[in-house]
């Protein structure tokens, strides 16, 4: 015989005690890694605002590349997709939310049941109509902790979309003054051709003249030739750059609307970084591992809260009947119910303290993955300004070069021609000058980009109000959920 224990308030709270005391032995939360300053400055580097503040249609002078960069961060299928991953955290935190609310649910049946056997009673009717909810109650905080961690996921996907927009700035700079310095060593190329073709050309009057051989015709033929062939190949490198430009604007290959000279266009102002704090706030990728760092922290919570008793109430109110012509007689089809259950871990703490270590272990890579990208940060920033300096001296150096270079053509070739210089003078000086001309593009490429790198690295401006930012990017405008 079954004895059915006494439901007195006072068991009652015995038993609620004793529950709770099963979660006395939680572990605790707390972890400890040690902490990293940053530094007060970047070396000798005066600080003032940053210049990846403003955003950047004001870092953009260059009215082409601004029309470029709105382009892509209007139709870049990479945007794209790093706003639909917005919109997919998006979605999972609206759906937990709603999941920790009461749940409210109706169930209608209608039947027929017959019992088998040689005593069996006749066929009997079955009708019902129930409304049912359920709520689990958030003792601990676990649910409200799980809310957190979703929408901490949900600001760091927004700040991963961020990092997205700002690598597409700077790739599609990049980009720009790499096509730019093409164009420029094109023009060389083809200028050395004709003036290669033009000494070619004295050289075979000379040696009709008897003043040269064969042997100065071939160098000159030969230095033609190989010209021509650089230039074609430079061509077909700005074919590809062009493509690539046309793919980050997310549109097929096409020309691309340019100025040859804008590469020779200084930016203006000096380039200010201010101090390594203000990388916590501008940096994308900082801002997405600090959201990382407070999801795993709220997910150590919900591990934690394991170990604790969960509390849920269950309640029916409906109309039953075994005939459907009685289903709405009230009260006599009236029926209700109310159920309170609370439920405790008792064995099996070997995977709930499994799942808290790995929760625990989670947040503390997060915290050293945090580390890792402030410090990478800093070394960033300190190497884009070396590079800036750096390329500013070596711009400086080879101008002089080029302005050096620029009369030894004209006087070889007058020389050559009074019979007080040979044609290997000459050629060296038509190389030099050539070279001078092609490095001194090359300098002022890696001089923009550098300036592109800097700014990259010091945040990107990603905070401008006029940007296209990843969630405005989205197909249908949506709007931002509020943790």
């Amino acid at each position: 015989m079954t004895r059915t224990l006494p439901r007195t308030p006072g068991r009652l709270a015995v038993l609620g005690c004793l529950l709770a005391c099963v979660g006395c032995a939680a572990p605790t939360t707390a972890v400890t890694v040690p902490d990293q300053a940053l530094p007060a400055g970047y070396g000798t580097v005066e600080g003032g605002p940053s210049l990846a503040l403003p955003g950047w249609q004001a870092w953009v002078v260059d009215e082409v590349l601004r029309q470029l960069v709105a382009t892509a961060l209007a139709q870049n299928q990479d945007l794209h997709i790093a706003a639909q991953r917005v919109e997919l955290a998006r979605a999972g935190f609206a759906a937990l939310r709603g999941s920790h609310l009461p749940q409210l649910g109706t169930t209608a049946s209608l039947g027929v049941q017959r019992s088998a056997g040689a005593g069996a009673a006749a066929p009997r009717g079955d009708a019902s109509a129930h409304l049912e909810a359920t709520w689990e109650l958030d003792l601990w905080g676990k649910l409200r902790h799980q809310r957190q961690a979703a929408a901490a996921q949900l600001l760091a996907s927004a700040e991963g979309a961020r990092l997205v927009q700002t690598a597409l700035v700077s790739d599609v700079a990049t980009t720009y003054f790499d096509l730019l310095a093409l164009d420029n060593v094109c023009e060389v190329l083809q200028q050395s051709v004709k003036r290669h073709q033009e000494a070619l050309e004295i050289v075979r009057l000379q040696k009709a003249a008897g003043r040269a051989n064969e042997l100065a015709v071939q160098q000159f033929d030969a230095q033609v030739s190989g010209t021509r062939a650089l230039e074609r190949q430079v061509a077909q490198q700005a074919v590809d750059v062009e493509n690539r430009l046309n793919m980050l604007m997310g549109r097929y290959p096409g020309p691309v609307a340019r100025h040859a000279s804008a590469l020779f266009t200084r930016q203006e102002g000096a380039a200010s970084a201010g101090v390594p704090s203000d990388l916590l706030r501008n940096r994308p990728d900082i801002r997405e591992a600090e959201q990382r760092v407070q999801a795993a922290k709220f997910s150590l919570e919900v591990a934690r809260t394991a170990f604790f008793p969960s509390l849920s109430l269950s309640a029916g109110v409906g109309l039953q009947a075994m005939n459907p012509a009685y289903l709405f007689s009230v009260p006599e089809s009236l029926t209700y119910s109310a159920l309170g259950g609370l439920v405790a871990p008792l064995v099996n703490r070997r995977a709930l303290e499994g799942r808290f270590a790995a929760a625990q272990a989670s947040q503390i890579e997060a915290i050293y993955q945090y580390q890792k990208v402030v410090l990478g940060a800093v070394v960033e920033v300190v190497g884009a300004l070396s590079n800036v300096r750096a390329t500013e001296d070596v711009l400086a150096l080879k101008r002089a070069q080029k302005a050096a270079t620029a009369g030894i053509v004209a006087t070889a070739d007058w020389l050559y021609r009074a019979g007080k210089a040979t044609y290997l003078e000459v050629l060296v000086a038509q190389q030099n000058a050539l070279r001078a001309e092609l490095d001194l593009i090359e300098v002022w490429r890696q001089r923009r980009v550098a300036d592109v790198v800097l700014y990259r690295a010091l945040g990107g401006g990603w905070q401008s109000s006029e940007d296209q930012t990843a969630e405005s990017v989205a197909s249908q405008p949506r709007r931002r959920a509020d943790p």
